[in-house]
């Protein structure tokens, strides 16, 4: 779902302009889910080469 055809029912305008408190609040809300779901995903492969490091190091002792 994006903002893009979204009109705020409090100034009337297109959520996407953020005219408003409430626009730019659930502009926020629609855009900031894609980057939280983003972020343990980043952990787990940081993670992940953490430990193919450690194991690599380990392999070679």
């Amino acid at each position: 779902m994006s903002c893009d055809h979204l009109i705020c029912a409090r100034c009337a305008g297109p959520v996407m302009e953020g005219r408003c408190p409430a626009c730019r609040a659930a502009r926020e809300e629609l855009h900031g889910q894609g980057m939280l779901s983003a972020s343990p995903l980043l952990i787990a492969i940081a993670v992940l080469l953490v430990l193919m490091l450690a194991l690599a190091v380990h392999l070679h002792a």
